[in-house]
């Protein structure tokens, strides 16, 4: 961080004032290679000084949530995606012990998965995975297949994120010659949601009516207990992974719903929660100026008035990543 004095309206000061500007207002890691520049930002060193007692409350809250603090006073649920990404945080033994156990469980999965020692019921190797979720539960995962997938590796995703009939056809369509060796894998937090019901029911009815056994071939995604976790059970469903309840459905792709494709395209799956792990170390400085998620969040909440009158669009420029720009529906982050 530069410490020279910064000009304070970034729209008209001069060249040799904006070079200052972008000096002491950019920030980078070196090691991670991330770099952000809120110079043309109606922000500096006044206003980050009159925010810093927001951000000193913001920040112990983050630590309050991270312990394991009471988030959902309604349904007394904790907020710990945190821990997904480095279980040494979880705040007890048996919480810690579950996370680690889940990520040796679904990267032993996709392991036997994609080297062709668990098989498909007709003793084939599956060749392709069906995903029926929907928002975070459908776009996550879609955006791991989409950015971390090399050409001829690992398992062709295909998607169920929606309940569009033509669509689902137009899918199990173009899949038919190879029903007999498709993963299905249902992702539901509650086991409730309509939606992936549906896709379930349509992925179920179309591969029984092709003689095939659906429970041979299918994984469930969701709380253990949740009636689409019973289901898998009474049904003796191929396997079955855990999305606690203290995951969010628009954070949960560091848990089961991400990793889990991550597993089954043959990625680091600990090489990417080691990035997250290093991310949330950043963003957890509790000084503004050295803080990337402070510094973007303070950009964002002056050019809104403080009151949220300003879209923040998110612009990918490489194609591997051109999901990340998109939202669930209701959000405002666009590209």
């Amino acid at each position: 961080m530069g410490t020279m004095p910064l000009a304070s309206d970034p729209f008209v000061s001069t060249p040799a004032q904006q070079w200052e500007r972008f000096c002491g207002l950019l920030w980078y890691d070196q090691p991670l290679g991330l770099w952000l520049d809120v110079s043309r930002m109606a922000v500096g060193p006044e206003q980050l000084e009159d925010l810093r007692p927001r951000f000193s409350q913001a920040f112990a809250a983050m630590q309050a949530l991270e312990a394991g603090a009471i988030a959902n006073g309604d349904e007394q649920r904790m907020v710990g995606h945190y821990w997904l990404r480095d279980p040494a945080l979880a705040p007890d033994a048996r919480t810690r012990d579950h996370i680690r156990d889940e990520i040796d469980r679904i990267e032993a999965f996709g392991r036997e998965v994609v080297q062709g020692s668990l098989r498909a019921p007709n003793g084939q190797p599956f060749s392709d995975v069906l995903w029926i979720g929907i928002g975070g539960s459908g776009l996550g995962p879609l955006l791991m297949t989409r950015a971390m997938q090399e050409e001829g590796r690992g398992l062709p995703f295909h998607f169920f994120d929606n309940v569009d009939p033509q669509g689902m056809s137009r899918t199990l369509a173009a899949l038919q010659s190879r029903l007999a060796t498709t993963l299905m894998i249902v992702v539901s937090k509650s086991g409730g949601t309509p939606e992936p019901r549906i896709g379930m029911e349509q992925a179920q009815a179309r591969l029984e009516a092709n003689g095939l056994q659906w429970n041979a071939q299918a994984v469930a995604v969701t709380m253990a207990g949740s009636h689409l976790d019973q289901l898998a059970v009474s049904q003796k469903w191929l396997a079955r992974f855990d999305l606690p309840d203290w995951v969010g459905g628009r954070t949960s792709i560091m848990g089961a719903v991400g990793l889990l494709p991550a597993a089954l395209i043959g990625a680091d799956l600990r090489a990417f929660l080691a990035g997250a792990a290093a991310m949330d170390v950043l963003t957890r400085n509790p000084v503004v100026e050295s803080n990337p998620a402070a510094l973007l969040a303070a950009s964002w909440y002056l050019a809104g008035g403080g009151k949220g009158l300003r879209d923040m669009v998110v612009l990918p420029y490489r194609d591997r990543l051109e999901v990340f720009g998109d939202g669930e529906p209701g959000q405002k982050t666009r590209s």
